[in-house]
């Protein structure tokens, strides 16, 4: 696994996200205190889940589509989206926010 980092915890505040660029970009988000990371493309078409929705049960609504996906899971939980998103481990160290990528995907 090789560790990103995001930025300090502080500098995302709750209810927004961030588009790590990576090979694939990757988005996390901050829901109330928890962080979760997701693959950036939405599953269903090329929109940035990074600057999707989130809400509060920790789901986040394409900006395009209007597809919802789980954060926790990555589970697609309306159409038109049927496909999950990928999820991927996210490390608090301190006060900095980490994003842990499969070396085979960060290659």
């Amino acid at each position: 696994m090789k560790r990103i980092f995001v930025c300090k915890t502080g500098e995302l505040a709750s209810g927004e996200a961030r588009k790590v660029e990576v090979n694939p970009a990757v988005a996390v988000f901050n829901v109330d205190g928890v962080f979760y990371a997701v693959a950036d493309r939405c599953s269903h078409g090329n929109a940035s889940m990074s600057e999707g929705y989130v809400e509060d049960d920790a789901t986040v609504e394409c900006p395009l589509h209007a597809a919802r996906f789980c954060l926790k899971t990555g589970a697609a939980q309306c159409l038109p989206a049927t496909e999950p998103l990928r999820t991927f481990p996210v490390a608090v160290a301190g006060d900095e926010l980490y994003v842990e990528i499969s070396e085979e995907v960060a290659a």
